[in-house]
This record gives structure tokens, sequence and C-alpha cells, in this order.
């Protein structure tokens, strides 16, 4: 039996219970800071152990001590998650060095340009890099997962609210997301008589560097942007790793195929 399906048992009379995620491994990709790391951080917090990889060996092996802190065991693994073999040794590393592999979370993504693109005036190189890092990877990723992952694991996809909506002058970011939703949906269906699921996150305004440094978005300018949320803030990292860890633990065993609005009400 899986450590997931272990934990759906165990936890079968207590509701708070089936939140945690003891002895279930997890990999978050781009997790070296921002909205990954808090999602690596908020997995270990739940019971998790956890895989750290981005590009950057500092920022994986802070987070990976960040993970240890909370008394969770961890590795970092640094690389290019566009590279499909890089994928591969994830998988291979991830059920090698910890035993199993219950939970994959695709993160990495944004854009390599800072700045954005008219859509007549877009070169097809960026719409094409910017299917190769927001969307293709994800599916290679569950290709690989599904060979090894058991009854009780899942995939999830953080897509954007770019997705849900028209995204002037970030039209092959929201095309890719988009796509991520849909192939969420597909791979629920092919996916679930194994016992594995598939969710997907539309993440709202989160201030990242990302934001500012792709989006183009000042401080100055998220007072504004928060007032435009219903709720009335920006969200936070650790507000996407909540979601996260509804969806990836047996609190969420009976969902799959959703992409679930994480935004404050705006999506």
């Amino acid at each position: 039996m899986s450590a997931a399906a272990d934990a759906a048992t165990s936890a079968s009379g207590s509701l708070a219970d089936r939140f945690r995620m003891d002895g279930m491994v997890a990999v978050v990709t781009g997790s070296g800071r921002g909205i990954g790391r808090g999602i690596a951080v908020g997995l270990a917090d739940c019971g998790a152990d956890v895989v750290v990889t981005a590009r950057r060996q500092a920022e994986i092996d802070g987070v990976v001590a960040e993970v240890r802190s909370r008394g969770r065991r961890a590795i970092g693994v640094a690389g290019d998650i566009r590279d499909s073999s890089f994928i591969h040794e994830l998988v291979e590393r991830t059920v090698s060095e910890l035993g199993r592999l219950d939970v994959w979370v695709s993160n990495a993504g944004g854009s390599e340009h800072k700045g954005t693109y008219a859509t007549v005036d877009m070169p097809d190189e960026h719409w094409d890099g910017q299917f190769d890092l927001n969307l293709r990877p994800h599916f290679l990723a569950a290709k690989a997962c599904a060979k090894v992952m058991q009854p009780g694991s899942s995939l999830i996809g953080i897509s954007s609210t770019s997705s849900l909506a028209p995204s002037p002058n970030f039209a092959a970011y929201g095309a890719a997301k988009a796509a991520m939703n849909h192939l969420t949906r597909t791979l629920a269906v092919d996916l679930g008589p194994r016992g594995i699921r598939a969710n997907a996150l539309a993440v709202g305004i989160v201030p990242t560097e990302s934001l500012t440094t792709i989006g183009g978005i000042t401080d100055d300018a998220l007072p504004s942007l928060a007032k435009a949320i219903p709720l009335g803030r920006l969200g936070e990292p650790f507000d996407v790793a909540a979601a996260v860890v509804f969806l990836a633990s047996p609190a969420g065993s009976w969902i799959t195929g959703q992409t679930l609005a994480v935004a404050g009400g705006r999506g």
C-alpha cells in the first residue's frame, strides 16, 4: 500500500489528520525561492519529505536546510527542468534515495524574457519557449511519474489566472497555462484507473521576483493591485502551499481533474 493510502487509512477517524502527509515524498520544481520555496516548506510542515530542485545551487541548499530543520528528509538537485533527461534523473533519484514518489508539483515556469510582447510583435521563438518552459515539463513529468507512483499519489501543476481569461501582452504564457489546465483534466482520466490524481492551481498575484522582473510590476503598484482583489490583499507563497497540501494530502483524495483558483476571489 502507498504512503498516501496508508495515511488516508490511519487518518480516517480525524479530518484534521487527513491533512498530514507523514511518510509521503514530494518533488517540487522551481523550489529555490518564491512560491516554490513556500510549497516545499509547507509540505514539510505537514510531514512530507521533499526533493528541492531549481537552477541555483545556493538557493536549493537554503530550502533543503529549511525542510530538514522541520525534521523531514530532503535532497537538493540542481538542473534545468526543460531538459527531459533531468526530469528522469529527478524521478530516479527520488525513488532511489527517498524510497518512493507520492507527489509531483510542477512549479517551475515563467518567462526567460524580462518584459512583455503584444501578440502581433511576439517572436515565434518566444511562443515556443513559453510552451517549453510552462507546459512540456509537466507532460514529461507525468509520463515519468506514472511509471513509479502508487495509488494515492498526485500530480499538481502550478497554473495561473492568466489561463482563465484573455492575457494581453502575455498571450504565450496564458496559452501555455491554459493548456496545462486541459492536460490536467486529461491526465485525471488517463491516470485515474491507476489511482493517481491530477490537479492544477490557477494562482493569482503573489509578489515574487518574477512578478517584478518579468511582469514589470513595481512595489509602488502593489497596493492598487491589492485593492482590485475581492479579499483586499495580494497572495503569499504559503497561500499556494496550503492549496497544494489540500490537494496532495489524503484530505483531497476524491478530487482530480480540477483547476482551483487561488487568487483571493479574482480569477
